[in-house]
């Protein structure tokens, strides 16, 4: 049976990311996690590490995909290091969901059974985020429109999938139209898609300026990524 390994997308999160590795580490199947630090300016990697995670550092900020690739591929170099072994399957989280990532578990669950390519999160208490709810209006049309799909939460970073699937999905879209396009790319391609409730949290993005400045990036990265795959 396939280990896990947990990628963690971390960018200035020194406060958070420490509870949420210490959380994956100890879900079930889980051999190793590997936290990508995406350019922080802040203690995120210090922190990652003394948890106990394998962090990569990217010397500026390089976007939500590039530290996905950079954590898969981390993640397959160790996998050759083990002939004979089953590439792990990846399990994606948030830097900032803190202790309640040791939730996750049931993410992994329908993708190491054999029933499942992709499992996306659903969070059972959803946090009210200003300006999001335009951008995973997008998301959802333009998935339901490319794929005759509609996800519940459409841009939900917390996905486990095999490493097949991965590899499939790449090259991943963009910064924040990666979870947009992964799941059209593999709908497409006729992989097994679903969605698992999970009882996860994280921080909310508020509505302030800086908040909003990340909802012009987010709604651009969708579109973009939507826009290609016509």
């Amino acid at each position: 049976m396939s280990q896990v390994a947990v990628v963690i997308p971390a960018y200035n999160e020194a406060d958070l990311v420490g509870a949420t590795v210490t959380a994956a580490a100890a879900l079930p199947g889980v051999d190793v996690v590997v936290v990508v630090d995406d350019g922080s300016r802040d203690a995120t990697a210090d922190v990652a590490g003394q948890a106990g995670a394998a962090v990569l550092r990217h010397a500026r900020n390089r976007g939500k995909a590039a530290a996905m690739e950079t954590g898969a591929e981390a993640v397959r170099l160790l996998d050759q290091r083990e002939p004979g072994a089953a590439a792990r399957h990846l399990l994606f989280l948030d830097a900032d969901l803190g202790a309640t990532a040791a939730a996750a578990g049931p993410l992994i669950t329908p993708v190491a059974a054999g029933e499942a390519d992709l499992a996306i999160a659903v969070f059972a208490n959803r946090v009210k985020q200003g300006g999001h709810g335009f951008v995973v209006g997008l998301s959802a049309a333009g998935i339901r429109r490319a794929t005759g799909w509609t996800p519940a939460q459409p841009l939900n970073g917390q996905r486990c999938l095999t490493r097949a699937a991965f590899d499939a999905a790449r090259p991943l879209a963009h910064g924040f139209g990666v979870e947009t396009a992964m799941t059209i790319d593999l709908k497409r391609k006729g992989l097994r898609v679903t969605e698992v409730e999970v009882d996860l949290a994280h921080r909310a993005t508020g509505t302030d300026l800086r908040a909003q400045l990340h909802r012009v990036r987010q709604f651009a990265d969708v579109a973009w990524a939507l826009a290609t795959r016509r």
